[in-house]
């Protein structure tokens, strides 16, 4: 049989950023092919093959709206089909809100693929969603990239899709600030609110969940040891499902006010017990810029 090609599907709205991933795919060593008709997908598959041989191979095509929705319709039967076929096959999402969307085309002054002559910008990227409801339903990973720079979708990219092996579970694990809003990401997503607050001791409040002092205090509160408890036995028993489901990607939200403290200290205390049982295990603090996205 020859060997196990990889293909990673890059789809997602206008601006969010695909052409970004499709260059650090490239980087990474992918044949890319952006914009390519659904209906020529397997006839890129099979030249990719006959060009290299029998070792492995990765290759990254880049799917828009401006496929047929019939081509679009048929994604998920044919990327099932070539799974049968030793095709190792990811399909990643990427959007954003519309107010990011209509800013970055402000700032570009780049036309929308789908606004036609007399067509409000905001009314093409409705249609677009539209248009791709399906595809981004049918995402193994799927990346809200609103308040995401280029740099730190890149490292997503590396961190979570090029370094993930084929039939492996990659799990992140990501704090967040409920005031800030949740992660459009999210698969589980836990509040931790209900627990004492570092933030009302002076003497914590400027530090995070990273400091020692922090740490020493959530882990003196019967609560918060409990709810650590609760949330790694549920997250122990249920990732190897998601595993055996062929499941590429699991995304959980810790989340308390500001993302400071609580779902930081929580986060990494996860991320640290579950590397135990079973890797990769990724952390985001996304309201910590400087510690956004880190491997294991």
């Amino acid at each position: 049989m020859p060997g196990e090609l990889r293909l990673i599907i890059v789809s997602g709205l206008s601006g969010s950023g695909k052409s970004v991933a499709l260059h650090v795919l490239e980087d990474l060593g992918y044949y890319c092919i952006d914009n390519l008709p659904v209906g020529l997908l397997r006839a890129a598959v099979a030249e990719v093959r006959r060009q290299n041989g029998v070792a492995p191979r990765h290759l990254a095509v880049g799917v828009d709206a401006r496929n047929t929705a019939a081509n679009l319709a048929a994604l998920p039967d044919l990327l099932r089909d070539l799974r049968e076929q030793n095709v190792s096959t990811d399909v990643i999402f990427l959007h954003a809100s519309d107010e990011i969307l209509l800013q970055r085309y402000g700032e570009s002054r780049r036309r929308h693929p789908l606004a036609a002559q007399g067509t409000q910008l905001r009314a093409a990227i409705a249609s677009e969603r539209a248009v791709l409801a399906e595809v981004q339903q049918s995402a193994g990973l799927v990346i809200d990239t609103s308040q995401t720079s280029i740099y730190e979708l890149a490292d997503s990219i590396r961190s979570r899709v090029d370094c993930r092996e084929s039939q492996a579970l990659s799990v992140l694990i990501e704090s967040f600030g409920f005031k800030y809003g949740i992660p459009a990401d999210a698969d589980f997503v836990f509040d931790l609110r209900s627990l004492p607050n570092p933030y009302w001791t002076v003497k914590l409040r400027g530090l995070t969940g990273l400091d020692d002092e922090v740490r020493r205090f959530l882990d003196d509160q019967e609560k918060f040891t409990a709810m650590f408890d609760d949330i790694c036995g549920f997250l122990g028993r249920w990732m190897p499902h998601y595993r055996d489901a062929n499941r590429g990607y699991l995304t959980v939200a810790i989340g308390c006010t500001g993302g400071q403290h609580r779902s930081v200290y929580m986060t990494e205390k996860l991320a640290a017990a579950l590397r135990q049982i079973h890797d990769p295990i990724l952390v985001r603090h996304n309201s910590l810029p400087e510690h956004r996205l880190s491997p294991d």
